[in-house]
């Protein structure tokens, strides 16, 4: 339908002044951006987007990602005005609309989805928690991948079920960000021609202009990488961007990147605002100004009725009309394709296929064993073919931390070939990260692979992986001391209580292949948790299981691996590639009259959720004799070791040295062990 010239620029004013009325109320905000930008935003979204906001959760709607989350109220602002509908936490529409005025008004305020920057889960509509500038560009390659994987996968002929785009609105902020960088290039050599940066170059940070410290030839750096380049010289300019997001959907072969000029503040020509009005209020005698320049009611939250119309019958009946298309022909395609459409169908309410389980291998008892990383490696296998959708890869390591799906079908995701399911991600730690969490977002079980010691590279989107409650999992290889002569810039020995630090991620460290094994399970079962498994790179002896405890304890995150006649003098527990010491420390102890109980720990988290009857069964409060072991340092430890508990483990860096003789020299050892139950 066609929009007067009125009605648009009605839009526009009130995207703009419901902006800067709820900065104002909250008296904290960021309200200049959202001014700026609110035409380019009402063009997209009204006249451009494939979006249905009666229905937010379709699988084939455009994505919009405000990686530029400080301006958040000009996403919660055109969700209002789109009227989306309202979802609970699972999903499912409810009644009323996901952003309500009175939202609005109690902007960055307790309980109210209009959080200070966007926040995953709070409303339907939200597609990803953006305020760590450039986390959004790195979202939205994972989306984008996801389309293309998607559509590579299940679409058929006749059946174009997924080919939708994503749009991302980003700042100079979110462009100078090395994470930033490390999208753009991977989207450019991926020829992900779906995805569309938005570039806010209004030339201003918050310490003052770019200028300070920015003065790069950005369009030139992204044609380099491989991007298309449009620029729109003004963003009141409707008419330039609709041409600007027309020649991105005709273009076919690499990513777009549109940079828009746009003054900061009052989003008209020649009205540049300090730069109080990026990170602060604009105070009511501004606003009051700013409302008399765009000819507007004094009044506070003031939307027409006519711009309510004017998305119902542009962005709402397109939406519409796309949707029930959709839907009919996805009616159609499972009558035809009965097994891919009940995958998508898992893919979209995050169900695992019936049985999946059963693919997990048992692993025979086994003196000389392999190290988790090799036996990580079997069983990725096994569960790559029962979970189709459980793809991923590695940030250039695959050989090493054996992350390859090896199946000969599997193939390897590409500009020639997007239905592979082996990434590459190249050495870009964090943004493989940032992926992961839009191709989870998008409903697929991603995995990323890397070194453990670079958790500290990708350590801010695994933190986002958590806060969006994104399952993602994490393959970290070369867990401690035990990598040996790569030294201590390799050996990540505070890494476990740095990432066990996060809330809600489960970090898990199984001590032989039949742990590793059910550490998968647990973290496939988990669909709100990430999960990041911890796995060495030296060989650990495959436990008999007849002899010592069920690896199903693994679920309980720690559980008795071998036991003692009646109450236990000691308890020793581990993790990792140091439970072995801590069995055999065991046995040299029970020969010497002290019983000793070995309890294995793989996971902290998944142990303090269970019982506080299961917790005290495996570690009786009376047993105070303690010793913990792990080739790490202890913060976290004293938990459960209690006041007269001791750790044997790390307090320094590593050294370059075989494993054999960097454990002796630091003392992780049966020797040690011993001494410590004893002392």
């Amino acid at each position: 339908m066609s929009t007067t010239l009125d009605t648009q620029q009605a839009a526009v004013n009130t995207i703009r002044t419901l902006s800067m009325d709820a900065v104002q109320a909250a008296n904290s905000g960021h309200p200049g951006t959202p001014m700026a930008l609110a035409p380019l935003t009402y063009q997209l979204w009204n006249h451009h987007m494939n979006y249905n906001p009666a229905q937010p959760n379709w699988m084939g709607r455009d994505r919009f990602i405000l990686s530029c989350g400080h301006a958040s109220m000009l996403l919660y602002s055109v969700l209002h005005l789109a009227e989306v509908a309202k979802t609970d936490k699972a999903g499912n529409l409810t009644q009323g609309k996901s952003i309500t005025i009175d939202d609005i008004k109690n902007f960055r305020q307790m309980h109210s989805p209009c959080a200070g920057h966007p926040e995953y889960g709070y409303a339907a509509g939200i597609e990803t928690t953006t305020g760590p500038l450039g986390q959004g560009l790195g979202n939205s390659v994972g989306t984008a991948i996801a389309a293309k994987w998607l559509g590579a996968t299940y679409n058929r002929p006749g059946y174009e079920l997924f080919d939708f785009d994503t749009y991302v609105v980003c700042s100079d902020g979110d462009v100078m960000e090395g994470i930033g960088c490390e999208a753009a290039s991977l989207a450019g050599h991926l020829k992900l021609s779906n995805l569309c940066w938005i570039y806010d170059d209004n030339e201003i940070t918050i310490e003052g202009r770019t200028e300070l410290a920015f003065s790069e030839d950005v369009a030139g750096r992204f044609e380099a990488l491989g991007w298309q380049v449009i620029t729109v010289t003004d963003a009141n300019d409707l008419a330039a961007l609709s041409a600007a997001y027309k020649k991105f959907q005709a273009t076919d072969d690499r990513p777009t990147l549109i940079i828009v000029k746009s003054i900061i503040g009052f989003g008209a020509p020649n009205k540049q605002d300090t730069s109080g009005a990026h990170g602060s209020p604009l105070g009511e005698d501004e606003i009051k100004l700013a409302k008399e320049n765009y000819g507007w009611t004094a009044e506070k939250f003031h939307v027409p009725g006519e711009v309510y119309e004017d998305f119902r019958s542009n962005l709402g009946a397109r939406g519409e009309s796309a949707y029930a298309s959709w839907s009919e022909k996805f009616e159609a395609y499972k009558k035809e394709f009965a097994k891919e459409a009940a995958e998508l169908e898992g893919i979209q309410t995050d169900t695992l296929p019936a049985g999946w389980q059963d693919a997990l291998p048992v692993f025979d008892a086994d003196e000389k064993g392999m190290a988790t990383r090799a036996s990580s490696g079997k069983v990725l296998q096994e569960v790559c073919k029962a979970i189709p959708w459980f793809i991923g890869g590695s940030a250039d390591l695959a050989g090493s931390n054996k992350s390859n799906n090896d199946d000969p079908a599997a193939g390897h995701f590409g500009a020639d070939d997007y239905s592979g399911k082996n990434f590459h991600f190249g050495i870009r730690e964090h943004v493989m990260a940032a992926i992961c969490n839009g191709m989870s977002l998008s409903g697929i079980r991603a995995y990323g692979a890397t070194f453990f010691v670079f958790t500290d590279y990708l350590r801010p989107s695994l933190r986002l992986s958590s806060i969006m409650h994104q399952p993602v999992f994490y393959i970290m290889t070369h867990d401690s001391i035990g990598l040996g002569e790569d030294g201590p810039t390799h050996q990540p020995v505070e890494h476990m209580a740095a990432c066990r630090s996060i809330p809600g991620v489960l970090v898990m460290r199984p001590g032989d292949a039949n742990e590793v094994s059910k550490c998968y399970q647990a973290a496939l079962e988990d669909k709100a948790r990430p999960t990041v498994i911890v796995l060495s790179r030296q060989n650990m002896p495959t436990f008999d299981r007849s002899v010592y405890g069920s690896a199903d304890g693994v679920l309980k995150g720690a559980y008795i691996l071998k036991d003692t006649d009646g109450t236990p003098d000691a308890i020793v527990m581990g993790t990792g590639s140091e439970v072995v010491l801590c069995v055999e420390a065991a046995k040299q102890l029970e020969e010497q009259g002290v019983k000793t109980r070995v309890v294995s720990v793989p996971c902290w988290k998944l142990f303090d959720d269970q019982s506080e009857e299961y917790r005290e069964s495996v570690l009786p409060s009376s047993v105070t004799n303690r010793v913990a072991v792990e080739a790490g340092i202890k913060m976290g430890w004293e938990k459960y070791l209690g006041s007269g508990g001791k750790f044997i483990g790390m307090s320094s860096f590593g050294g370059s040295a075989p494993f054999e003789e960097l454990y002796e020299h630091f003392g992780i050892t049966e020797k040690a062990i011993v001494a410590a139950v004893k002392g």
